[in-house]
């Protein structure tokens, strides 16, 4: 399977005063605020590490679906949170903490499918940097 995906950004001014959008193909973004305050503050909008946290945590989620599913278990709920951390100029570490709720399956068999699918979503393997993973399986 090949397919290609498009963003498209834009920025006007310097980079501690100026402005930006943010729009996806999909229009899932269309125009999103992108500025200094939005990544470096409070400000309303997205930035880069956060929009990095939201396509890390959705790779990761539905690879492990797959990954479940091949071992016979279909999750009832998979929640994963991306914590990116951006540290100096560079982002440091990513940490996926993951709860699940999966029949039948064993708390050992969760992590290790869990880290698999750690080890292979393709954001995952994109990124140059610590990936670490807290996975709770719920009862």
């Amino acid at each position: 399977m090949k397919f290609t995906r498009k963003a498209h950004a834009n920025w006007k001014g310097t980079g501690m005063e100026g402005k930006g959008t943010i729009s996806t193909q999909s229009t899932t973004l269309d125009n999103a605020q992108l500025s200094f305050k939005t990544r470096f503050a409070d400000g309303v909008g997205t930035n880069p590490e956060e929009l990095i946290a939201a396509a890390h945590s959705g790779c990761f989620t539905m690879q492990l679906s797959f990954l479940l599913n091949e071992g016979g278990y279909t999750a009832d709920d998979l929640t994963t949170e991306a914590t990116v951390t951006f540290e100096d100029g560079s982002i440091t570490l990513i940490h996926l903490d993951l709860k699940g709720k999966v029949p039948s399956i064993s708390a050992e068999e969760f992590e290790k499918t869990a880290t698999k699918a750690k080890e292979i979503c393709p954001i995952s393997k994109l990124l140059n940097t610590t990936i670490t993973l807290s996975a709770t399986l719920i009862a």
